[in-house]
């Protein structure tokens, strides 16, 4: 008597639910929770909440709830089903549990912590004592809960990223909310048809709330951006982190090709420089710096086109279009008469879609939110030890990143 009366006040079960018997089961480490109702209670019908009489039961099931005293508890019962006139034979809805589960909610709100806790799936199932598909289940409920609740919100500043989902050419892509820095939306490759599959899952009333979309020079994306969002060709702004790396790697294009030059005369001047290139001068060590000067003072090719690509970093620090158009005119009249082959490609490409990057000066975004959502992802992907296929990915990427409601309630 004494342990019905402690698991009923455990479990929380109210009227008309109560603990019929508690079974201790030594030899498998498991507490079995026996609950039933009065044969006069009545029931509603899932589809239409008409209250009904209890027509039968269901198969007896077990719903694994939280352990207690290091021994793992289950709640036992038969489900009781109604005869709706409307909706025929239904089983009806317990209070414990979410229809499908074979959890308690207390035990699933439980998981759902201790997963975003650990950011990791192995981890949390030996917390839990679950396998692997036990606590997959939870994280795919709870994806399709929260997509389930879901408001549809304005989203002014957007990001679309690609993310690798396994080595090659293998991708998926991004939609992020740059406000919230959350996944709005995924979609399998990096294509333009990608991209529209990611702005397809926003409604119209969302597309037209953009003031800004952060992206790189993709082609895909752009023409994505232009079929979906209106006016999307004045929102559009190419990430300058972007610009900077492609302006990097034709510096270090650079400086491995006159490398290999020096190299064949006897000279090892540049030998072992790559970082010192790459690296904001404010973020080298005294003995590199020392070592960069000394190098940069030889005028070779690749001083030259790293005191370029410095100078493009104030093209981000104006405050008119029109002034950083003046000044990136200068700077590709300077590069183009160079014979900085990489370089001279990279300005090109700049100049090209011009007017994107300095749309930076009005709109003032970076998809800075998008790689550092990429870095989580991977972060979790490590930890996991990588995804069974593309569909886990994208539903770990929302679990983790998406924002969503997960909790059963």
């Amino acid at each position: 008597m004494q342990d019905r009366e402690l698991y009923q006040k455990i479990l929380g079960l109210e009227e008309p639910w109560g603990v019929d018997d508690v079974e201790l089961l030594l030899e498998s480490g498991e507490i079995r929770v026996r609950i039933s109702h009065p044969s006069e209670t009545k029931f509603c019908c899932p589809e239409c909440q008409r209250e009904l009489a209890c027509y039968d039961h269901g198969q007896e099931r077990l719903w694994r709830h939280l352990d207690s005293c290091q021994f793992k508890t289950y709640l036992v019962a038969a489900p009781p089903r109604v005869q709706c006139p409307e909706h025929g034979v239904k089983t009806a809805r317990v209070p414990w549990a979410e229809p499908g589960s074979r959890f308690t909610i207390l035990f699933e709100r439980f998981a759902i912590d201790l997963l975003q806790a650990t950011q990791t799936v192995k981890g949390a199932k030996e917390i839990l004592r679950t396998n692997w598909d036990q606590t997959w289940n939870v994280v795919q409920r709870a994806v399709a809960r929260g997509l389930d609740r879901k408001q549809v919100k304005d989203v002014p500043r957007l990001g679309i990223d690609e993310k690798a989902f396994r080595k090659g050419q293998d991708y998926v892509t991004l939609l992020v909310n740059l406000d919230t820095s959350t996944v709005e939306a995924i979609a399998d490759g990096n294509s333009t048809e990608s991209a529209n599959a990611c702005f397809s899952q926003l409604s119209t009333e969302q597309l037209n709330s953009v003031q800004a979309i952060a992206m790189d020079m993709s082609a895909a994306f752009v023409k994505a951006a232009k079929e979906s969002i209106p006016l999307a060709e004045e929102k559009i702004v190419h990430d300058r982190f972007h610009v900077m790396q492609m302006a990097n790697q034709a510096v270090d294009q650079i400086r491995r090709a006159e490398n290999k030059e020096l190299l064949a005369t006897g000279d090892d001047s540049l030998k072992g420089t790559r970082y010192l290139w790459l690296t904001g001068q404010e973020n080298l060590t005294t003995k590199q710096s020392e070592r960069f000067e000394a190098v940069y003072r030889a005028s070779l090719k690749t001083g030259k086109a790293w005191g370029f690509k410095e100078l493009l970093r104030d093209l981000w620090n104006h405050d008119s279009i029109s002034q950083a158009k003046a000044f990136f005119d200068d700077w590709f009249r300077r590069v183009i008469r160079t014979n900085l082959a990489p370089l001279k490609k990279v300005a090109r490409t700049i100049k090209e879609r011009l007017s994107n990057v300095i749309n930076y000066c009005l709109l003032e975004i970076t998809n800075a939110v998008a790689e550092g959502l990429n870095s989580k992802i991977m972060s979790i992907k490590r930890r996991v030890g990588g995804f069974r296929n593309r569909e886990n990915f994208k539903t770990a990427i929302l679990f983790y990143c998406g924002g969503l409601d997960l909790h059963p309630r």
